[in-house]
This record gives structure tokens, C-alpha cells and sequence, in this order.
């Protein structure tokens, strides 16, 4: 083993795509520069998750990423669509989910939702971590650690030299995806519905515009007698994406094992049928494999080290939360850390990791496979499928109970409530109003706990800046001209302070 070290860092994070790099951002961002190792050669060379929530978009606001995701989506989109079944492209259209993803959206949010692929938002995160200050190793793989009271000593290998090393971290991030060779060797278990098919995705060419009427903006699902699944294509409709979940009939043997034939004939057969032209010309780019899993993890934290991202949970992708709800783990943990590391908090702090992403992410994988079921698989709808809560829920209501909130969310109360009867309360998202300088109360608190304080309240005492609130806008946050809430720097409420 060379001698490399032992190099001392704040946080190793395991794993470099999209949840690892937002990690390592968002540390940077509260001044931690974290190290990420990557077994691969770079970012991302498929699509993968391509559809960013409000809460995501938010996260990347603070880091001030938003306008190039934005300009980024609306080159390969188009800034709306919708979400559709249809027999085939050329076919009926057999129900629509979603008008527009982001009807509905403004009165509650300063982003919007985006279209945009995995492949093109890794780089964009990779440069700004990079930025502030993370320390980026592709081609390098975790073969081992060990943890220590106060430190974690990692084992590594340079996949290019094969040559190997020791490092040594205060924390450890696992978001390796999942297959988490980190959570596996914590023995951590996951629990859910578990596998619901073999998946492959063919990433294509064809001209399918003549049947697309403006529909490659947004997700077509797909039913038909040889497959379900659901289309993305670019805004251009000559190139994109075919995800098979199952074929034919699902009371047949072999239904759920798509990628038993991953064949070029096969696959030619398969994206013809979901588009209804026999004979339409195709040119298959690649195809890839994976498992539609609906899992979460029993722990998020074993001692010093955390999972994040898929290495916590693993859902389907009926719904766009697998990435999104990654994303917001990040986010999440790492204000905490640097809190610890900066001084500013004790490590009990991180305890609240776990208490609040666990139940999100708990609720995230039913809702999801609740999706599964009814966009993917109808006929398997029964008394126990799990009924549908909205888009807005799941996306900014997450609603916390822990050591970082002051009487948050009741024990008898869900982990995810609509922002409307949430307001004003500790522990929920802060309520999205603007100010008359142009920010939004959740620009407020992107660096620091910020008060939002009625025109009436009595200024707190202690290390925190007031901004000070219209009477209007006081009462659009549940807080009334004489009261205050304190904001985190991940936009949730800490506590609220109210006039006696």
C-alpha cells in the first residue's frame, strides 16, 4: 500500500454522482471542503433522473445553480409539460396525470419545476463544487473502513494505477448508490415492497415528431399489449428515451424480467410497439439495465458515517423522487455538519439527520411504489395500495420532528403535509412570500438562521439577523404582525416565537 497519508479531511463523501456532488456543493457553501471519490471516469453518460422538484430546485438556488439549470432545461425541453398514458404515440391516449408540471406552482415557490437529464446536470455540479473547494477523485473506489471514536479511516484504490491508500475523515457520507457497499458492510437493512421488475432503458434516435403533438416536453407512459413503460424525448422529438418496466400481460411468466433481452431486435420491437409505427426507422444509441426497487433503509446513520441518496432508499421512477429526495438529504445533513465541524453546534445536532429524512424518505418509497401501481401495473390496485397524496405534499411539505426543531411535527402527524396547513409552524418548509427587495423569504437564510419577524415582534436577542416582514407577509408565513420564526439555512422553520 503506498503512502499517501494519512490525509486528514472534514468529510468523505462516497460516491460522485448526483447526490454526492450536491453534497459536496452544499458543504462547500457553508465553508467545508469535502473530498468525493467516484469509482467511474467522470459525470454521468446516460440521462438518468430527469425530472427536478421544487424543493430541489430551491437546494441549488441557495448555491445560486438555479439560472444555469435553468437555461440549461429550456435548451433541451421547453419550460412546462406534462405527464400522460397513452397506448402508444400514434395510438389513444388513455389518461392524463399531469396538464403541466408547473401549474399551480407560483403562489408557492420562487422555482419552478425542470426537465433535465442526469448527464447534463452532473457537470453543472461538478464545477460548482469544484468552486467551493470540494477535492474531486474519479476513478477511485472505497475497498474499506473502519470507524473510530472521533474519525473514520477509509481504504481506497486509484482504478486507473491500482494503486491503494489510507484516509482519514471526521465523517463519512455514503452516496453510493443502490448497491451501497458502505451500507452493506454496516449491515443496515432495507424494508419495503421491494423488487418490481428487471428494467432497461433504450436510449434512441428515431423522427418521431408526426406523434408527438408537443408531447416530448414532458413523460408519456405507456400500455399496450407488448410493454409498459414511459417515453422522454428532447425538445426536438428526434431523440430520447424508452424505460420498459414490464411485457405483455403481467399474470404471464417472464413479465417482470425485461431485461432477460436486451437485444438490438429486441429493442428496435419494443420502441416501434410504444410508438405504434411497424416500421419506423430507429437507431439504438444504448441500452442499460436496472431494478425498479421500492426500499428504504432501517438506519440513515451508523456512528460517524451517513447514507444519503439511493444508498438510503430506492424507489421507482413514477414521480421523479428518487434523485429529488437525494438531493434534499444532502441538503439536509450538510448544514449540520458544517455546523459541528464550524463550531457552531455539538454533534447531537446530527442525530436530527435521521429523524427527519428517515420518515420522508419512508413515506417518499410508499408513494412512489403507489405510483408504480397506478400508472405502471392497475390491475395489481388493491385495499392496501396506498392512497395518493399531491405533487405539492411530497415535494415542499415535509414536515420535521427532531432535536433541530422546537415543537415540530406531532407524533400522530404524517412526514409530508400540504405548505397550506403548515404555516407558522416549526419544523415545516418557510412559507414563500416576496419581499419588497426582490428576494423571497427563502433567499433569507441561505448562509445563516435568519428571524422572519412581523412588523410588531420584539427583536430577538442573540447571533441572528431580523428581516423584518410586511404586516401582509407576516400573515401569509402564520406568524401575524407580532410574531417571528427562525430560518434555517435549508429553508425549514426552527422555531416560532409568538406575541404573548
Amino acid at each position: 500500500m503506498a503512502a499517501r497519508g494519512p490525509a486528514q479531511d472534514d468529510v468523505l463523501i462516497v460516491g460522485g454522482s448526483l447526490v454526492g456532488l450536491s453534497a459536496a456543493a452544499f458543504l462547500g457553501h457553508h465553508g467545508i471542503s469535502a473530498t468525493v471519490v467516484e469509482k467511474h471516469a467522470g459525470t454521468s453518460i446516460h440521462p438518468r433522473a430527469g425530472y427536478f422538484h421544487i424543493g430541489t430546485m430551491e437546494a441549488y438556488r441557495r448555491i445560486g445553480l438555479e439560472p444555469a439549470i435553468r437555461e440549461a432545461s429550456e435548451e433541451q425541453f421547453g419550460p412546462d409539460g406534462g405527464i400522460n398514458l397513452v397506448e402508444s404515440l400514434a395510438g389513444r391516449e388513455l389518461a392524463r396525470f399531469v396538464d403541466s408540471i408547473n401549474a399551480g406552482v407560483e403562489p408557492y415557490s420562487a422555482c419552478r419545476r425542470f426537465f433535465m437529464t442526469q448527464q447534463s446536470l452532473e457537470p453543472l455540479l461538478h464545477r460548482r463544487a469544484a468552486e467551493l473547494g470540494a477535492d474531486l477523485h474519479y476513478r477511485t473506489e472505497l475497498i474499506g473502513f473502519e470507524q473510530f471514536d472521533d474519525h473514520v479511516v477509509a481504504e481506497l484504490r486509484d482504478l486507473a494505477s491500482g494503486e491503494t491508500w489510507r484516509t482519514r475523515a471526521k465523517w463519512m457520507i455514503a452516496a453510493d448508490g443502490n448497491r451501497s457497499a458502505v451500507r452493506q458492510a454496516l449491515n443496515i437493512a432495507m424494508h419495503g415492497p421491494g423488487l418490481l421488475s428487471d428494467s432497461i432503458t433504450i436510449y434512441f434516435k428515431a423522427d418521431c415528431r408526426p406523434w408527438l403533438d408537443g408531447r416530448q416536453l414532458g413523460v408519456i407512459y405507456v400500455a399496450n399489449a407488448d410493454q409498459r413503460g414511459f417515453f422522454r424525448f428532447e425538445a426536438g422529438g428526434t431523440r430520447g428515451f424508452l424505460a420498459v418496466n414490464t411485457l405483455g400481460d403481467l399474470s404471464l411468466p417472464g413479465a417482470t424480467d425485461v431485461a432477460g433481452d436486451t437485444s438490438p431486435e429486441r429493442c428496435v420491437a419494443l420502441v416501434r410497439s410504444a410508438v405504434g409505427v411497424p416500421d419506423l426507422a430507429i437507431e439504438i444509441e444504448d441500452v442499460a439495465t436496472w431494478k425498479a426497487t421500492a426500499e428504504c433503509a432501517e438506519a440513515y446513520r451508523q456512528h460517524r458515517v451517513f447514507l444519503a441518496g439511493d444508498a438510503a432508499h430506492v424507489v421507482p421512477p413514477t414521480g421523479g423522487f428518487g434523485g429529488n429526495t437525494g438531493v434534499q438529504d444532502a441538503a439536509n445533513l450538510a448544514w449540520k455538519l458544517a455546523a459541528v465541524l464550524n463550531g457552531e453546534a455539538d454533534e447531537t445536532l446530527l442525530d436530527s439527520y435521521e429523524a427527519e429524512r428517515r420518515p420522508v424518505g419512508q413515506l417518499t418509497v410508499e408513494q412512489a411504489y403507489a405510483r408504480y401501481i397506478r400508472r405502471v401495473t392497475p390491475e395489481e390496485i388493491g385495499p392496501d395500495t396506498p392512497e395518493l397524496l399531491d405533487e405539492l405534499t411530497m415535494e415542499i411539505g415535509q414536515f420535521y420532528r427532531s432535536n433541530a426543531v422546537a415543537e415540530g411535527r406531532r407524533e400522530d402527524e404524517p412526514a409530508c403535509l400540504h405548505p397550506d396547513h403548515t404555516r407558522g409552524r416549526p419544523g415545516a418548509r418557510v412559507p414563500h412570500a416576496w419581499l419588497e427587495d426582490g428576494r423571497s423569504t427563502l433567499d433569507c437564510a441561505v448562509n445563516a438562521p435568519v428571524w422572519l419577524a412581523g412588523p410588531d415582534a420584539v427583536p430577538e436577542s442573540g447571533p441572528y439577523e431580523t428581516v423584518r416582514l410586511s404586516p401582509e407577509t407576516a400573515e401569509r408565513c402564520g406568524i401575524g404582525p407580532a410574531g417571528a420564526m427562525l430560518a434555517r439555512s435549508d429553508g425549514f422553520v426552527a422555531c416560532v416565537v409568538r406575541a404573548a
